[in-house]
């Protein structure tokens, strides 16, 4: 004999902090909600303006350098650690929780330039105008105590003298080889005293060297001749070479997407291009109003961060053409590194007041631990956000942000000129025969050349 019963479990009718409290299910049918279009848009409008309400980026500064911080890097092994070198050789590692220097590694005697770690996260590797490379032992975090004296990290485990300065320097995804940016690029191995290989292309400077992290044998750098090179170390020589007509300070590979790569230009610019064809750039990214210093992807490559010359940080989308946030102090002054922290969630700056910067990515987000409820919520006001975000009064809130005075001066003369020189370029045509001066985008008018 069957016996139907009716059963109701208390978890599906009641929310689940508050027991006592119903949850409230509603009717989804288009047709008993009509008005639910003009909902959704108050509630987008009032999310943006929430948002702005509630948007501070900044968490606070690092003090300790005592010369203008010139490089920074990251280890993937530990999510609150960044490393930071500075104009007087200092080196430091940083726990970003507490916002307090955690190790000293003395030697370089002047400027360092360059940082970077091993694949496997215990090996740091400096660079500087002392025409040395050091190699450190990085110490954990968690192992430190700040009563002890750390003389075991104090001392490099080796030192690579070469023949000029360095300026830049870079280690494989995966593998022991790291590269060095000078008057040459050299790829030396962590066991020899010596450059295994070097590559040559032109007689300028190397400002900058970047790993490709999908192909580990490919390195991508920049020199002061305007170039911008791609070397595959299973072949003798380089393999492209593209001029544009100004420098580029630093470049980056898109982890996610690792045959596109972005390159910080003193143009103001930013460009993407794709590896495999450079005779265009896929995309410009402007918003700058002067040199861009720095670059760096964020882990989930759908962002980068840049650090420019104007003392401000920027956040673009990586397929957008402008910039979703800035962000300025009134203290901070010309940015020479930027990077995002491990988990994407922060990012770091630092610039020529001897101050390394901790900014949150987003500048609106709650920190700390939030309820499933809360997540919910969040998620769908920014999808609503993004739903309305072509409508005038949303696009308006969220595109407004303040400015400081000289770069709210410097963007509209630098849109003054651009626009006067986009009149000029067409007059020009309108008074040439026709087909003499053919119409080229910015994207390859800044190419001056491609070499193979």
């Amino acid at each position: 004999m069957k016996v139907k019963v009716i059963s109701r479990s208390t978890e599906e009718f009641t929310r689940e902090r508050c027991q006592d409290l119903q949850k409230v299910f509603r009717n989804y049918d288009p047709n008993l909600r009509t008005l639910e279009k003009a909902v959704e848009y108050t509630r987008a409008l009032n999310a943006a303006k929430l948002e702005k309400i509630f948007a501070k980026p900044f968490i606070g500064a690092m003090d300790g350098h005592i010369d203008a911080v010139s490089c920074m890097t990251k280890n993937p092994n530990h999510l609150k650690g960044i490393f930071s070198g500075s104009m007087d050789g200092d080196i430091r590692l940083w726990d970003l929780a507490t916002r307090k220097t955690v190790n000293q590694f003395p030697g370089h005697q002047g400027a360092v330039r360059g940082l970077t770690t091993s694949t496997d996260g215990d090996r740091l590797l400096s660079c500087g105008t002392d025409c040395t490379v050091r190699l450190w032992k990085v110490p954990v975090l968690k192992m430190i105590d700040p009563n002890e004296s750390n003389e075991d990290y104090s001392q490099p485990l080796a030192v690579y003298v070469w023949k000029h300065a360095f300026w830049a320097i870079d280690h494989q995804w995966d593998g022991n080889l790291f590269a060095t940016a000078g008057a040459q690029v050299e790829i030396w191995d962590q066991n020899r005293s010596e450059p295994i290989n070097t590559f040559e292309w032109g007689k300028d400077t190397t400002v900058s060297v970047r790993f490709n992290p999908g192909e580990p044998d490919l390195l991508a750098t920049s020199a002061s001749d305007r170039s911008i090179a791609i070397y595959d170390l299973r072949m003798s020589s380089p393999a492209r070479k593209l001029i544009m007509q100004t420098k580029t300070n630093a470049i980056c590979w898109n982890p996610m997407e690792p045959m596109n790569f972005t390159a910080a230009n003193e143009d103001c610019n930013c460009y993407t291009y794709d590896g495999r064809k450079l005779n265009e750039a896929k995309l410009v990214h402007k918003d700058h109003v002067s040199a861009v210093m720095d670059i760096d992807y964020s882990p989930t490559g759908r962002e980068f961060v840049t650090g420019s010359y104007d003392r401000t940080v920027r956040i673009f989308p990586f397929n957008g053409g402008h910039s979703r946030e800035i962000y300025h102090t009134k203290r901070m002054q010309r940015v020479f590194c930027v990077r995002f922290s491990c988990d994407a969630s922060y990012v770091i700056s630092g610039s020529d007041d001897t101050n390394l910067r901790l900014w949150k990515a987003k500048a609106s987000e709650q920190m700390g631990v939030l309820l499933p409820r809360e997540k919910r919520k969040l998620e769908y006001l920014d999808a609503v956000k993004e739903r309305y975000k072509h409508l005038t009064d949303v696009k308006r809130i969220v595109r407004h942000r303040h400015l400081p005075k000289p770069v709210y001066k410097a963007a509209a003369l630098r849109r003054t000129m651009i626009e006067a020189e986009k009149k000029k370029d067409e007059r020009r045509r309108a008074h040439s025969a026709p087909g003499s001066m053919p119409v080229q985008p910015f994207r390859k008018r800044r190419i001056i050349k491609e070499e193979e």
